[in-house]
């Protein structure tokens, strides 16, 4: 066994600085929504796709960024990412089109493919399983900090900046992560394998198409060609893709991985987790700003709760982990969350922030227990070798719970919202709160306004039942799946030592 790097704690610093990168600049964009659509006359229309062309190819170029990573260098891929990511940034500030703007997202989403798997897997690499999922508390903990920070940051900027300053910050912070990571991380790699191009073509063709099908069932529902056609895309590729990977002598993810039991229900039980958390940003962000009426960055300072909780309950996860074993601190944060669901799922109108509050702070305590243990299960089953693509799959099942709850319970959020309207609402007052309010304020209709609140209250309760139903489900999987890791079995001096092709080569 390879011993822990003695600069592993710094190494984690840059790793860090790297991820803030990536997580600010995605939630710093939503505050600047209303100045694009006012200084680059971006339509609605426009203003989806500036968000989504860095999802569609992010998600897409996760699998193949992991790995190149492990077959060109780690480092070198983290370094990339940030290049990319930093270039990306600098086209976006001189952007003077909505078509511009969006280029220059998707070509930020190429770095961020190589960032984020890039920062898991050099923390594989430097950490061995005693440290591994404190470190992966620390990460995660820098993760939630980034994602309350980005929109009080954004505000900040907006209010004395024009709307390029979201993306300048980040040149500073992937410059200094640039440098440090060539003074201080060391380069790693896996065997040098031959590139596996087909499967890097199907896995990029089957994410991207299932995260377009989810953008088409926001826009224009399941009923529409678009929809059913990415959807079709994505399963058919995703289904090639595993069929190839079997069969490929050098496959860039061995689907023997997947036998694996703490490998695969760590990675289905963040999926569950995923699914169930991303549709409630979604319901929980109009809840702020339409039914109590909060600014944007007041409504992004409302998940201070979430962030403090589980960031604290990480520490928490980790000694659970220690003393009890990764199945309970997975299930019992599991079990937090959906009971953070069902505080939700009580929620009423006239409830205000209290209740909402109490809610965010137990499923940051089920969040924060959970992480640490399930991210670090799933990494610690990774050969050393698949650290890079290994990483990605993390990343990647996030990406696809966050996608399926988007499709699925945001439909369910807005079929509910409309069901609960009064009869005699009808047009697009009853496709949308923001249009009925919107509707109601042109009118001076006072009723229509409150029967929308009340009736998107009662849509996100019935939305927060699936919450309950997916943390439940997710905790009994994760208790019935996951076991203890076998010990590690002691190389004596009869046994031939073997070159560890991922071991940190400083260079």
């Amino acid at each position: 066994m390879q011993p822990p790097h003695p600069r592993r704690w710094l190494i984690l610093g840059v790793l860090c600085l790297s991820l803030l990168v990536v997580i600010i600049d995605n939630t710093v964009l939503n505050v600047a929504i209303p100045s694009l659509m006012r200084d680059l006359h971006a339509s609605n229309a426009d203003i989806q796709w500036i968000l989504d062309a860095y999802m569609v190819v992010f998600a897409g170029l996760l699998l193949t960024a992991g790995a190149l990573s492990d077959r060109y260098g780690r480092r070198r891929g983290l370094i990339v990412g940030l290049v990319v990511f930093g270039g990306a940034s600098a086209l976006a500030t001189l952007a003077d089109s909505p078509g511009q703007l969006i280029a220059a997202r998707a070509l930020m989403g190429v770095g961020g493919a190589f960032l984020m798997p890039g920062t898991l897997s050099i923390l594989t690499t430097v950490f061995d399983d005693g440290e591994r999922k404190k470190a992966l508390a620390i990460w995660s903990s820098v993760l939630m900090l980034g994602a309350l920070g980005g929109p009080v940051v954004g505000g900040l900027l907006l209010r004395h900046f024009w709307w390029g300053s979201v993306f300048l910050l980040n040149l500073p912070i992937a410059a200094l992560g640039v440098l440090a990571a060539l003074l201080i991380i060391p380069e790693s790699r896996g065997p040098a394998v031959r590139p596996d191009l087909v499967g890097a073509v199907l896995s990029t063709i089957g994410m991207t198409a299932l995260v377009w099908g989810v953008i088409e069932v926001a826009r224009d529902g399941w009923s529409s060609p678009a929809t059913g056609g990415g959807f079709v895309v994505s399963v058919a590729a995703m289904a090639a893709f595993v069929l190839w990977e079997q069969r490929c002598p050098e496959p860039m993810l061995p689907m023997r991985l997947f036998l694996d039991r703490n490998f695969s229900g760590a990675s289905l039980s963040v999926v569950l987790m995923s699914f169930s958390a991303g549709g409630l940003m979604l319901a929980l962000t109009q809840y702020l700003q339409f039914v109590l009426g909060y600014s944007p960055l007041k409504a992004g300072t409302a998940f201070i709760p979430l962030i403090v909780s589980a960031m604290v309950f990480n520490g928490v996860g980790v000694l659970v982990d220690k003393r009890f074993g990764a199945r309970i601190a997975v299930a019992g944060g599991l079990a937090l969350l959906a009971a953070g669901f069902g505080v939700l799922a009580t929620l009423s109108a006239g409830d205000g922030y209290l209740k909402l509050a109490v809610a965010l702070v137990v499923m940051g305590m089920g969040s924060g227990t959970m992480g640490p243990a399930a991210y670090g299960t799933l990494l610690g089953a990774l050969p050393p070798e698949r650290a890079g693509v290994g990483s990605a799959v993390n990343d990647t099942v996030q990406q696809l719970g966050q996608a399926l709850s988007v499709a699925v319970l945001g439909s369910v959020l807005s079929a509910a919202y409309s069901g609960n309207l009064p009869d005699g609402v009808t047009g697009p007052a009853r496709e949308s709160i923001g249009d009925a309010l919107g509707i109601a304020a042109e009118r001076g209709d006072a009723a229509l306004a409150v029967a929308a609140r009340d009736a998107f209250t009662d849509a996100m309760s019935t939305t927060s039942i699936a919450g309950v139903i997916g943390g439940i489900a997710a905790a009994v999987l994760a208790f019935a799946v996951l076991r203890p890791s076998p010990p590690a079995a002691p190389v004596g001096p009869a046994a031939e030592p073997q070159s560890d092709p991922a071991a940190p080569a400083t260079g």
